[in-house]
């Protein structure tokens, strides 16, 4: 009996056993059904459907997690991404891969080397991860610290370390490297060579091609692009024709070569040859022909090609916007099937580089309200776009979205928000910029150094080219153009000469004509008007409408009005219808009283048909611009402005101010003179910036002509009066009135 029984409980525990293996297989067999449907639905883009099968499993796997982790990612979903990862219960080496993967492809390094360092446990692709995304963004050294810490180094860690110094142009240490270690594969081969055809480095890319062991398509057609796009057409075509296998992308690379050289007919008679055509091939001549402007050719092939994808679309809009047909330009772009962000760069920098840039604002708001990401040089287009329409306040806008990004540290869009704020008169946050900037180029340091000068700040301007040479950077003419100008402006006359001396010596810089501009405006400013002209017969070449600009410009401030007559003479030879000029002269006539020589000046401008510029100042106040002539009185806020300024007038009266008739170019009475002096433009602006502009805020005045020089003193004083900080550009720099006192000394 007692046997029986045992019989019976392991009869029972076996059925128990096959049961609970049975349930087990079922368990896990959906598991995998619904591991896959989580995959394909993240292929598909469809992250709500593969969450709402993920949160429905009654029992998960790594695998699971993983799925949703690498969707997300695939779908750039990556703050979701991360989200999942955190809440992951058990982690294994895939799920650290995947998401330090992912935190590489992002640009967030930090994050990367966070989860990196925290990794129970690493493989190669853990530390090929952190080497890919040092060598991606450019950090070099930090990628070469990782490969040599790698415990065990395969194929791809090799190949990363080589790529991150051929990418980033440390062709040197790329040699050394390979060099030191082999066999490589053809993919090394190929990875080296491309570096020293991206040099113009050919002697030593094609001893590298003659000594690979064994060549793909790759090495041919790298060695034969390379001929073919520094001008060496012959060599590229011997190589063409030795080519053992020719595929789409060495005949494409012939075509590609003759259009870069200008040589149109050969590229198509190329392309005609090529026995099948891919899109790169059409997009390659028809690029050919909108560069030689033979836009109806262009158009042709454009419409003929039967593989069209959004690379052709932009190459045509391109052309046409370079060209000068932005309407054609604007029909094609909405009529593309597909855009991304390259077609709405190639629009909007179009419209742009027209002088559209109303519209060209407009275009950029619309892409953002489609959902299109803004790429660097859309940022950079739009930023110099409000530098041109000096819209601060926009600027400040285009900051903050390029801070969400992450793109200010780079020198790209760092640049233009640099160049923006030195333009839209805020020298404080440009400076700000520029420290930001991590990878500061030559421009960096030329527009900092520029816009201290522009802006009156000579003495910040020259410490920061001191810190320049210090950092190993080396000037370059344009650097010093804006150091003689920050000099000029400032009247530092012996540390002008000083640079002007030892530019050649010292930097290998040839000087040129805007040097000695800068040169002549800096010693006639000075007073010192015979240094001046005989700096001018030294020239080694003839002086050009610039330079004698400057002279005259220095004779109407000292009054030289026979040196001014001289200057202005050969200035019209040059220039008949400048007509700052004409201007200058006349101002010059009119402070001597030469009211006969400002009439005949007046005639001989309506003889020649050159028309004296109107002189209109603006002010942005909450993301308005608004707009002032000499005397207006079209604005809503007249009343205001008007009462305003006979208010101000009567306080500068009380403390001894009195206007200076003399610089009105009209032989009138003296109270019409002053009354003409009190209504210019700037006065009309500033007085509605006052008004309108928050207290503690400062008041940003522009200007499309020179400030007169009673402007000049009557807002250096307001700045007094009422106690704020008041910018004003003219044509020529930016004025900071603060406390009855102006950024530029009065030296200007």
């Amino acid at each position: 009996m007692m046997r029986l029984q045992l019989l019976h409980i392991r009869h029972f525990n076996k059925q128990l056993t096959v049961r609970s293996f049975q349930k087990s297989i079922v368990s896990d067999s959906k598991i995998v059904q619904c591991n896959t449907a989580i995959t394909n639905h993240m292929r598909a883009g469809q992250c709500d459907t593969a969450l709402r099968i993920f949160r429905n499993m009654t029992r998960r796997t790594s695998v699971s997690w993983n799925a949703m982790i690498s969707g997300y990612l695939s779908n750039n979903r990556f703050d979701l991404a991360r989200h999942m990862f955190d809440e992951m219960p058990d982690r294994d080496l895939v799920s650290w891969n995947v998401m330090i993967t992912g935190c590489v492809r992002n640009g967030h390094l930090g994050a990367a080397r966070k989860l990196f360092d925290q990794m129970p446990h690493r493989d190669a692709v853990s530390w090929n991860a952190m080497l890919s995304g040092y060598a991606q963004n450019g950090y070099v050294e930090e990628a070469r610290r990782v490969f040599e810490r790698m415990p065990n180094k395969n194929s791809i860690s090799w190949n990363g370390i080589l790529a991150a110094y051929v990418q980033n142009g440390r062709i040197e240490d790329a040699c050394e490297l390979f060099e030191s270690n082999s066999p490589w594969d053809v993919i090394s081969w190929n990875c080296l060579m491309g570096g020293y055809v991206r040099m113009k480095r050919l002697i030593d890319a094609r001893c590298l091609f003659d000594r690979m062991p064994m060549r793909d398509e790759v090495s041919w057609n790298t060695m034969i692009s390379g001929y073919a796009q520094n001008g060496q057409l012959s060599e590229a075509h011997k190589l063409f024709d030795e080519s053992p296998v020719k595929d789409v992308y060495t005949w494409t690379a012939m075509v590609s070569g003759y259009v870069q050289n200008g040589m149109i007919d050969e590229a198509r008679r190329v392309f005609d040859e090529m026995p099948i055509k891919n899109s790169v091939s059409w997009n390659a001549i028809i690029a050919g022909y909108l560069q030689c402007k033979k836009i109806h050719v262009a158009k042709d092939l454009f419409d003929a090609m039967p593989c069209k994808n959004v690379s052709s679309w932009n190459t045509m809009i391109t052309g046409y916007a370079q060209s000068g047909f932005i309407d054609l330009a604007r029909d094609l772009f909405e009529k593309m099937p597909l855009r991304d962000c390259i077609s709405w760069g190639a629009i909007i920098s179009g419209y742009a580089h027209l002088g559209h840039n109303e519209e060209a604002l407009s275009l950029f708001v619309e892409m953002k309200r489609n959902g299109e990401k803004a790429n660097r040089s859309i940022f950079s287009c739009i930023l110099s776009t409000c530098a041109e329409i000096t819209s601060l306040e926009l600027g400040y806008q285009l900051h903050a979205q390029i801070v969400k990004v992450g793109r200010v540290s780079g020198w790209y869009v760092g640049n233009a928000l640099l160049s923006m704020y030195c333009k839209c008169g805020n020298i404080e946050e440009a400076n700000g910029i520029f420290e930001e900037i991590s990878d500061k180029d030559i421009v960096s340091w030329n527009t900092i150094i520029a816009g201290y000068a522009r802006h009156g700040f000579g003495k910040e301007a020259l410490r920061v080219f001191e810190s320049m040479k210090r950092s190993g950077v080396k000037p370059d003419e344009v650097t010093m153009v804006g150091v003689l100008s920050a000099c000029s402006h400032s009247g530092l006359v012996d540390r002008g000469t000083h640079y002007f001396d030892t530019m050649n010596r010292d930097y290998g810089i040839t000087i040129n004509s805007k040097h000695y501009t800068c040169m002549i405006d800096l010693l006639g400013r000075a007073g010192r008007l015979d240094d001046a002209q005989n700096l001018m017969k030294n020239m080694p070449f003839e002086p050009d409408a610039a330079t004698w600009g400057a002279l005259l410009g220095a004779s109407r401030i000292y009054g030289n009005t026979e040196l001014g007559e001289r200057a202005a003479e050969m200035v019209f030879q040059m220039e008949p219808d400048n007509a700052g000029m004409y201007v200058l002269l006349s101002n010059l006539y009119a402070a001597s009283g030469r009211w006969g020589d400002v009439r005949a000046m007046r005639l001989k401008m309506r003889d020649t048909g050159v028309k004296k510029v109107p002189g209109y100042s603006w002010v942005e106040v909450q993301n308005k611009i608004h707009v002032f002539s000499v005397g207006d009185a079209t604005h809503p806020d007249t009343v205001r402005i008007y009462g305003y300024l006979e208010e101000l007038d009567f306080r500068l009266k009380q403390e001894g101010y009195v206007s200076s008739p003399k610089l009105v170019l009209h032989d009138v009475e003296e109270e019409e003179k002053e009354h003409m002096l009190r209504y210019h433009s700037e006065k009309l602006a500033v007085a509605f910036g006052i008004l309108n502009i928050q207290g503690g805020r400062p008041i940003r005045v522009f200007k499309n002509l020179r400030v007169c020089d009673d402007c000049h003193n009557v807002i250096k004083r307001i700045s007094k009066i009422v106690g704020r900080l008041i910018i004003v550009r003219d044509s020529h720099r930016f004025h900071h009135f603060k406390d009855g006192i102006c950024s530029c000394g009065d030296y200007w």
